[in-house]
Order: structure tokens, then sequence, then C-alpha cells
């Protein structure tokens, strides 16, 4: 499981998220493109071997992959059964980047959130082994630093915790931003999710969407790509993948 993206912290919004002191984000790619690594435009009758699955539920329909989360309500262990916790569907693949950029259509069809998000199981220092992800919402768009907020092991074990949420949400300072955005639903958008070195930029349909700085993004192997959705359904189509450089040396 990857309990990093039940259903909670998918939908919870900070109360800094739409704050006026935004970072400017920048109006040019921060990130080259070099060689493709990996495309798909989801036109056979399932997922090709190379994804696998981390929570279900992904198909392919229509020549695109939908996502649907079907774990929406927590279930406590009875009959012998292990409890189940509500968490959006994810669909991962493994290519392992550093700087990257990664391109999709995304169609949110009652979803009410879809994501791409970068991990490295092999990190110890980060619950799952979290990075860094990117969210898309009908309202917003999220950037957030797993590895040195969220998910830093830390970090992950005081949301246990409620008399440690004033800690938590000091040392969350600067690890997540939203910036406010209409994301209409039922109409096909193109994502671009950008990274490079410790910053990661965010474009919709071309324009600019969000962007943060911050140190876990820099994390130097990022060996999994993982697509989200939360709710019921998401569309991702034409996907690709580059390796990447600055865009200025």
């Amino acid at each position: 499981m990857n309990p990093c993206l039940f259903l909670g912290p998918f939908f919870l919004i900070t109360a800094t998220a739409f704050a006026a002191d935004l970072p400017a984000i920048p109006a040019e790619s921060i990130a080259k493109m070099k060689e493709r690594v990996f495309s798909d435009d989801f036109e056979g009758s399932e997922p090709t071997k190379v994804w696998h699955k981390v929570v279900p539920t992904f198909v392919v329909e229509k020549g695109t992959l939908k996502g649907t989360q079907t774990r929406d309500k927590n279930i406590p262990a009875a009959d012998g059964k292990p409890a189940v916790t509500a968490h959006a569907a994810v669909h991962g693949l493994e290519i392992p980047t550093k700087d990257s950029v990664v391109q999709a259509k995304i169609r949110l069809e009652g979803a009410t959130m879809m994501s791409v998000e970068f991990d490295d199981r092999k990190y110890a220092g980060a619950h799952y082994g979290h990075i860094c992800l990117a969210q898309v919402r009908t309202n917003g768009v999220t950037i957030i630093d797993q590895r040195d907020g969220s998910m830093r092991n830390d970090i992950y074990e005081m949301s246990k915790d409620p008399d440690k949420k004033a800690e938590r949400a000091a040392l969350l300072k600067g690890r997540q931003v939203t910036y406010p955005a209409k994301v209409e639903t039922g109409k096909w958008h193109d994502l671009v999710v950008e990274t490079v070195g410790d910053t990661m930029r965010v474009t919709l349909d071309g324009k600019p969407a969000a962007f943060l700085k911050s140190s876990g993004i820099g994390h130097a192997t990022k060996s999994k790509i993982e697509l989200g959705v939360g709710g019921k359904d998401g569309f991702f189509d034409d996907l690709k993948v580059w390796n990447a450089e600055p865009a200025q040396q």
C-alpha cells in the first residue's frame, strides 16, 4: 500500500495554501528536454506490462488510462480481514530520473484530484520513499516536497498526534504550495511537470500554474513515477517522459 496517498492528505489544503505571497512562477521553462525515456498513448486493450498496480483501480478505456478511486472509505479490521484505509488510485512506472519533464493530457470526469508523483523506495528517510508530487484539482494546483516535508519520517509520525499539530505545521512551512486555478471537468487539459534540481514547475494548457523550490525535490534518484486519481473518474492520455537539464546553464 502507498499510505501517503490515502484520502486525507490528497484533499487537505493548508490554511496558507492561497496566501498572497505565493512565489512567482517562472514565465519560461526551467527544464531543457534531453532524450525521451518513456511514452504511452494507451491504445492497447490494457495497460502495458511496464505499468504496475500500486493501489487499484486503473483500466485502459477508449485509448486512455482511466483511474477510479475504489477504496473510498476506511473499513476497520473484522472477521480476520485486515483494515482498509481510504486511498486514491495509483498506477506506477519504474523510470529512474533526476531532472525530468513529464507531459500528459488529463481530464477530470468526477475526480477531485489527479497527480504526478516521484518516489524512491530505497530512500529510508521518508515514509514509503516519497519524494515530491504535483496535484491538480478543479480549483488549484499543488506542489509538495514530501521527502523533507509531509512524508519525512518524524513529520509523518507527528500527523498521528493532535498535540503536535502546531509543531508539525512549523516544520512544513515552505514545503508545500497551492496556486489557485480553474480546471474544467470533462475537458482535456495539457499538463507539464518540470523537475530541475530542487525546483518543480507546473504548466496547464501552456500557462504557468505552480512553482516550488524546496530541498527534497532535489533528491538525486527519483526511481518511480506514479499517477494518482482521487474520486471518480480521472483520465490520462499521451504520457511522455524526458530526461532533462537546466534550461539555463
